[in-house]
This record gives structure tokens, C-alpha cells and sequence, in this order.
């Protein structure tokens, strides 16, 4: 990997490059392990807790919620105060939440507890990403996505199976223990193998005034906001196939649990193959021309995907439909990350928290709309993630095509 695209930041050499890589890899996996470590578990906790499925499930949400809000506080922070402070201040609270989490007697503090773990949790999320930013630009900025992305993208495949497997040994309670314990590690990995990457003279000193108009230049930036928009929606397909899959699959389908296992392992496979291939081919093949062609397999997936429950055909072609639609995201993702942040040095943080913001918020009000219906068909699903993937191809053609188009025109 190239020095030069570091811009000779004193921190780096080649054998911190990888320590570097699994730390924040598995920083921006904490997301998806908060989220998901704990579903299994869902139908014991509202027993145990003495309360309804439905409201069991609210603490999915408020973490939802918590994970979407906290990116919009924690960016514009860690632009004014450096990557490091507010990474361990985060993850303090998160270890202490998670081990609160386990304690709980009343599933409304069990809720409130969950919106604060996921309030923390964003943190590792967004500075994973603005770090990563600071210290690389162009291919190689795309190239160390990838990498990162690795250590991320198993993280939803192995969550939800590690979950099941600690029932067996344990309660739910063990599971937020787990959580704690996995909090602690990091803290103590960032604190000891992590050194700051904003340079004092990139530090903002506005306040959270200046951070309200950072935002307001970013939504302003038409490009920004079309990149934004393209990986919003792709990633609100994602959240659909994550949310109805299961249902689809299974109860319609007639996919034995262990079968769907296997089906929702080889497309996260397929996401994270995905993803190094797209690395690999950064500064061989524009940046640009990848994301094209991810959009091309997104919107082929969802076509395929809406036939084959269409015309009712086998489950076979509903399953390759949905390893290109699962597929897509991660060229997709790889690519939107590097060309969006490509010009965002100084608000860094900022950038990459709305960047993380939109698929939560877009994920929240696509994931209850796969359930429509009288639940004998896949159609609401494959409707959903169609559309989704029609809107993040049109924001791509609207906003940053043209001004693509305007910048070759001008190069020539």
C-alpha cells in the first residue's frame, strides 16, 4: 500500500497499517453486534421481563434510534476535539450500559438502557470512518475501506448465529455481559493501540453552531447529497432483506432454519467478496465506473427478485436474485464511501456521520413495510427493495451523474 496517499502522517508505517485495520474494523462492527447479538434472545427477555413481544422489540428500536441520533452528535465532536477523547469517552459508556443491560428489572429501563448503548455505540461507527478519511484519500482511501469493511462485514453474518450459540450456555443477560465485556476490550485497544489521527490545525473550535452549518454545507452539496441519497436507499434494501428474509424464506418458501442460515451466510459472503474485489480494482478502474456498474447489479438483483415472486418461480432463482441485490452493497458501499468523503478532509466527522445517519433512518421506516400483506406472499419485500434500489440509482443519475459529466468535460 502506497505511503504517499497517507500524506506522510507521523503514525503510520506498514506493520501498525494492519493492528490499525482490525481495531477500527471492529469498531465500526459494533453497530451490527448491538443490533443483532441479542434477536435471538428477544421471545426469553419479554418473558423474563414480564412484558409483550411488541414491546420487547421497542428496544430494538430505541437502539436503532440511538445508534441514528448519536452519529450526528459524535461527527461534529470528534471534528473539534480529535478522534481518540470522544472514541474512549464513547466507549466508557457503552461498556457501562451494556453491563447496566444486564441487570435490568423492568423492560422500560431495559429500553432506555438500549437507546444509550446505541447513542454510544454510533461512536466507533463514525470515527472509524473519519479516521480512516484523515489518513488516506483516492484509490488507496477506497483500497483501506475494503480492508475495514472485512473485519465489518462479518460482523452481521456471525452475530446473530454467536447470539443462539451463547443461549445455550447462558441467559440473556449473559449476551449484554458479552457485549460489556467485548466494550471493555476496545477501550482498552483504543486507549493503548490507537493514536490520535486529527492534526490539531484540521481540529474545529465553532462549536455546535458551526457544526448545525458544516451539516447545512454538506446537505447544500449537491454531489455530497447525491452520494448520500445513492447509499441511503441501497442500504434501506439491505435493512428490507435483513427484515423480511427470514419470514420469506422460511414460512413461504418452506427453507428449513439451518437452510436459511446457509442462504443468509453465502450473500453476506457474497457482500464481503464484494467488497475486497472492489478494493482490488480501486485506481485500476475509476472509483465512479465501479459504482456504476454496483448500481447496474443492484437494480438487476431487485428486478430479478420482483419476477421471481412475480411469476413464482423457484426458490433457486429468488436466491441468486438476492445474492446480486446483498452483493451490490458491498461495491456499492466501498465505492460512495470514498468518492463522498474524497474532498471532506476538514469536517471529516461530520461527513461521515450523516453518511451513517440516513440508512438507519431510511432502514426504520422500510423494515415494517416488508410485513404488509396477508403474509403469503414475497411481494411486499421484493417491492420494497426494488424501489429502494430504482431511488438509489436515480439520485445517483440526478445529483452527482451530471456533475460527473461536467467534470470530464472540463478535464478534456
Amino acid at each position: 500500500m502506497a505511503h504517499a496517499e497517507v500524506r506522510d502522517h507521523p503514525i503510520f508505517s506498514r506493520s501498525y497499517l494492519y493492528v490499525y485495520i482490525v481495531i477500527l474494523g471492529s469498531l465500526s462492527a459494533f453497530g451490527p453486534l448491538t443490533i443483532d447479538m441479542y434477536l435471538p434472545a428477544l421471545p426469553t427477555l419479554a418473558d423474563d421481563l414480564g412484558t409483550s413481544a411488541s414491546i420487547a422489540q421497542l428496544s430494538l428500536t430505541a437502539c436503532l434510534i440511538g445508534l441514528a441520533l448519536g452519529q450526528l452528535f459524535v461527527g461534529p465532536f470528534s471534528d473539534a476535539k480529535g478522534r481518540k477523547g470522544p472514541l474512549v469517552s464513547a466507549l466508557v459508556i457503552y461498556t457501562s450500559s451494556s453491563l447496566l443491560c444486564m441487570f435490568a428489572g423492568s423492560v422500560w429501563v431495559f429500553i432506555a438502557l438500549r437507546f444509550v448503548q446505541g447513542l454510544s455505540g454510533a461512536a466507533g461507527m463514525v470515527i472509524s470512518r473519519a479516521s480512516v478519511r484523515d489518513l488516506f484519500s483516492g484509490p488507496e482511501l477506497t483500497k483501506f475501506f475494503s480492508l475495514l469493511m472485512l473485519v465489518n462485514g462479518l460482523a452481521p453474518i456471525l452475530a446473530p448465529v454467536a447470539g443462539g450459540q451463547l443461549l445455550t450456555v447462558m441467559s440473556w443477560r449473559g449476551v449484554f455481559g458479552v457485549l460489556a465485556v467485548l466494550g471493555a476490550l476496545m477501550f482498552l485497544a483504543v486507549l493503548f493501540g490507537l493514536k490520535e489521527t486529527l492534526p490539531d490545525t484540521n481540529k474545529k473550535s465553532g462549536g455546535w453552531k458551526e457544526a448545525v452549518s458544516t451539516f447545512g454545507l454538506l446537505l447544500r452539496d449537491r454531489i455530497f447529497t447525491g452520494y448520500m441519497l445513492t447509499q441511503g436507499f441501497v442500504m434501506g434494501s439491505m435493512f428490507a432483506y435483513i427484515s423480511g428474509s427470514t419470514f420469506v424464506l422460511q414460512d413461504i418458501y418452506g427453507l428449513s432454519p439451518q437452510m436459511f442460515s446457509l442462504v443468509f451466510a453465502i450473500n453476506g459472503f457474497g457482500l464481503i467478496i464484494a467488497t475486497q474485489v472492489t478494493g482490488r480494482l480501486a485506481g485500476k478502474i475509476k472509483e465512479s465506473s465501479l459504482l456504476r456498474y454496483g448500481l447496474v447489479q443492484a437494480v438487476a438483483g431487485g428486478l430479478a427478485l420482483f419476477l421471481a415472486i412475480f411469476l413464482s418461480l423457484s426458490v433457486i432463482f429468488m436466491c441468486v436474485a438476492l445474492f446480486l441485490a446483498v452483493s451490490s452493497v458491498g461495491i456499492i458501499n466501498t465505492t460512495v464511501f470514498s468518492l463522498a468523503m474524497e474532498t471532506q478532509g476538514e469536517q471529516a466527522g461530520s461527513a461521515s456521520a450523516l453518511l451513517g445517519l440516513l440508512p438507519f433512518l431510511i432502514g426504520a421506516v422500510v423494515s415494517p413495510l416488508v410485513g404488509l400483506g396477508d403474509g403469503t406472499s414475497g411481494m411486499p419485500m421484493a417491492l420494497v427493495i426494488i424501489i429502494c434500489e430504482l431511488i438509489a440509482a436515480a439520485a445517483f443519475l440526478i445529483f452527482v451523474r451530471p456533475a460527473e459529466s461536467s467534470k470530464e468535460r472540463t478535464s478534456e
